[in-house]
């Protein structure tokens, strides 16, 4: 390895929602903190993500954003081009930033090979230059048999064998194991490491501190990106029109992604209601939720982070399409007694919601539920650069050189 200091390139699709560019964000800084040596550059699909605060070793450029559509189906989010054409232009920009950059450790989340396979020549360049490949998976993929033919479909598997060096899962096996009932061979097993869940601080993540007026206590009610969070927003909306005695305010954030007919529709309801405020986007989500008394959220992966970090009382309303992920870690979280959950087919009536509102502040906060090592994945993912950097110990061989991507879906 060169004496130039190491560098970390990371890939953050996220065409639907925000999931991608927060988790690989959270670690990005939480390595420049614990390394000052290390520079990171990220490249990012996100139309929002200038949105966000870097610290000065983390940086980011944008690639031509995409529109998730049904069935694993995508669009140009600007028209005037082919899809095929702009995954062209996306294949060939995150390429062109590996062979200048010259990253020295290659992370990809989620999606072994990228969107529609954008970042397989850049894994094969890199491997062919003996640069270390690291694929990062959620705690919850999907239900096993779904995930097993989406990952035959896209021709994912052969990757995890014959590209990746290592495989880090951002949870723990005694809460979650993605792989279980994916026939993976025991060599990939060998390659794969339960880093913990990804703690989350305090330090607010946008370039400017949310308003401070807001009536204390409060529920906080979280959509994530909000493309899919109407459901969410509605259920609470009319629990506060049922049951007037309902008195702890609410601030519900929609999220960006949220239709602007549905913002609209919302926003004209909540005029209408006392306790209840709502707006379209914050970045500092982590301002908003220490000083929330209690969360409602759908249980995306960064939501049940900051869940976990913030020792939040929570109720989660899980989706349960187009992907199982949300359900499968709501219902397991709530059997380990870390949240409260109520399921789309149990919440019939707003009668029902106003009473799980109700009874949200006296439930117990997750950190009475003790599992050990249950937010140390970022400690760990900063221990684990180190030993690939070779300066976790002395006297190793010479340290493989490192990249960063992350890949679409939340």
């Amino acid at each position: 390895m060169s004496n130039r200091q190491p560098r970390m390139l990371i890939y953050s699709h996220d065409s639907f929602g925000l999931g991608h560019l927060r988790r690989c964000r959270a670690i990005a800084q939480s390595l420049v903190a614990y390394r000052e040596d290390l520079s990171i550059l990220m490249i990012a699909g996100s139309p929002i993500v200038g949105a966000f605060s870097f610290s000065p070793n983390v940086d980011f450029i944008r690639v031509p954003g995409v529109v998730k559509l049904a069935n694993e189906n995508y669009q140009p989010h600007s028209p005037g081009i082919s899809i095929e054409d702009l995954m062209t232009i996306r294949s060939s920009i995150i390429l062109e930033t590996a062979r200048v950059f010259e990253p020295d450790i290659f992370l990809v989340d989620k999606e072994p090979l990228g969107l529609r396979g954008e970042v397989e020549d850049t894994l094969r360049y890199l491997k062919d230059k003996n640069k270390l490949l690291v694929l990062g998976l959620r705690d919850v993929m999907d239900e096993p048999s779904r995930l097993a033919a989406e990952w035959e479909r896209k021709h994912s598997l052969p990757s995890l064998e014959q590209l990746y060096d290592h495989i880090w899962i951002y949870g723990l096996e005694e809460v979650h194991d993605p792989l279980d009932g994916i026939a993976v061979s025991e060599a990939v097993r060998q390659k794969t490491r339960f880093t913990g869940y990804l703690r989350r601080g305090k330090t607010p993540s946008g370039l400017y501190p949310p308003p401070h007026g807001i009536e204390e206590p409060f529920f906080l009610v979280t959509t994530g990106g909000g493309g899919d969070g109407a459901m969410l927003v509605d259920w609470v909306l009319r629990a506060y029109e049922f049951d007037p005695t309902l008195n702890m305010p609410a601030k519900i954030v929609m999220g960006p992604f949220m239709g602007t007919n549905q913002q609209t529709g919302f926003m004209e309801r909540v005029a209408r209601l006392k306790h209840v405020e709502a707006i379209a986007f914050e970045a500092n989500m982590e301002a908003l939720m220490q000083r929330a008394a209690a969360v409602v959220a759908m249980g995306g992966y960064n939501t049940f982070c900051e869940i976990l970090s913030m020792d939040k009382r929570a109720l989660i309303l899980p989706r349960t399409t187009p992907r199982a992920e949300q359900y499968i870690r709501a219902k397991r979280a709530a059997d380990l007694g870390l949240v409260s959950v109520l399921l789309p087919d149990d919440t019939t009536s707003p009668h029902q919601m106003a009473e799980a509102l109700r009874a949200l502040p006296h439930r117990r906060r997750p950190s009475k539920v003790h599992i050990p090592g249950l937010l140390d994945g970022l400690s760990v993912i900063n221990g684990l650069v180190d030993q690939y950097l070779g300066t976790a110990a002395p006297g190793d061989a010479e340290a493989p050189r490192f990249a960063v991507v992350s890949s679409a879906g939340a």
